[in-house]
């Protein structure tokens, strides 16, 4: 079984034509590090007529062990991990900088999507799906939506993956070039670690039924990413790694909506206050305090001394545990 599990990824990997291995994680702190302000050409064989988005692209990404290992990940800008029914996760990748030639697995969209998308000005967004009453209110909102139906050459099924875990989103039959970094109006900030860290190894973020552990790697630099006690790796073999991961405490409650075995879907309330853990350089920095007054807006991040949380340069980790 394993054997046909590593035959199976490795046609995955020569399919998708994915890119080179890379040596590690961006970490120090000048602006060269992460690509910000860094103009993104445009691929010569991408058509023009795709430049129909300056916006941020984010894509819903399946996150089981049968999605696993994912592609096109470690492009991401910032990854979300948000909680859904039975306890699982589902993660959303943003693209800012880099378009890769694929991701996925993609799968449906939540409630709790539409308010973290408000923060984006008419973000794209890449799903498989919705609940049947969540999809008038995904119209109704600035989200600028599509789905499979809507850009049928964009996706496509890889058949030596089980559905419903293979399908997977060309992101540049959708929009070309990368629409860069002016996009990112998260609220985040960039630079040197400021005062008040402890050196931690590891750091483990539990659900009900789905774990995550972020383990610092002094040789790459970065925080190395393990999903329910396994390293994370991408469909090229490259491990999944972050610059920074934020665990933000969040009120999680029940929202109107329900899967098909009638498990409630959770819904991650982003808009408001609370505390967070910050992780970067190899360091933990806790009682964190978040802040995002309404939904078109960002999140703001300061220290216990009331001084703003600056990140590491990288891709960032945000993910939303429940509070207690």
């Amino acid at each position: 079984m394993r054997a046909r599990g590593t035959t199976a990824t490795a046609a995955l990997l020569a399919a998708l034509m994915t890119a080179s291995l890379a040596a590690g994680c961006t970490t120090s702190d000048d602006s060269r590090d992460d690509g910000r302000g860094r103009p993104q050409p445009q691929a010569p064989s991408e058509s023009k007529s795709r430049a129909k988005y300056k916006s941020i692209l984010a894509v819903k990404i399946d996150n089981v062990r049968a999605a696993r290992p994912h592609t096109g990940l470690n492009e991401a800008d910032i990854v979300y991990v948000e909680q859904v029914e039975g306890g699982l996760s589902r993660l959303m990748a943003m693209y800012a900088q880099k378009l890769p030639k694929v991701v996925g697995p993609v799968r449906s969209a939540r409630e709790s999507d539409l308010e973290l998308l408000r923060q984006f000005d008419r973000p794209v967004l890449a799903f498989s799906g919705a609940q049947r009453k969540l999809l008038p209110l995904i119209d109704k909102t600035s989200v600028l939506a599509e789905p499979p139906e809507k850009a049928t050459k964009a996706y496509f099924r890889y058949k030596a993956r089980p559905s419903p875990h293979n399908l997977y989103l060309r992101p540049r039959r959708l929009m070309s070039p990368a629409p860069g970094t002016d996009v990112l109006t998260t609220g985040f900030r960039f630079g040197a670690a400021p005062a008040g860290g402890k050196a931690v190894h590891s750091r483990t973020v539990r659900f009900e039924a789905a774990r995550y552990t972020f383990t610092w790697s002094s040789s790459r630099n970065c925080w190395l990413v393990a999903m329910d006690g396994k390293a994370a790796r991408t469909t090229d073999g490259r491990r999944v790694k972050a610059g920074t991961v934020i665990v933000q405490y969040v009120k999680v409650r029940e929202s109107r909506f329900h899967d098909f075995l009638g498990n409630n879907t959770p819904y991650s309330e982003t808009v408001g206050a609370g505390k967070a853990t910050v992780l970067r350089d190899g360091l933990a920095y806790d009682g964190v305090k978040w802040k995002r007054p309404k939904a078109s807006g960002g999140t703001t991040f300061t220290t216990r001394n009331g001084k703003p949380m600056k990140f590491q340069h990288g891709q960032v980790w945000v993910v939303f545990a429940t509070a207690h």
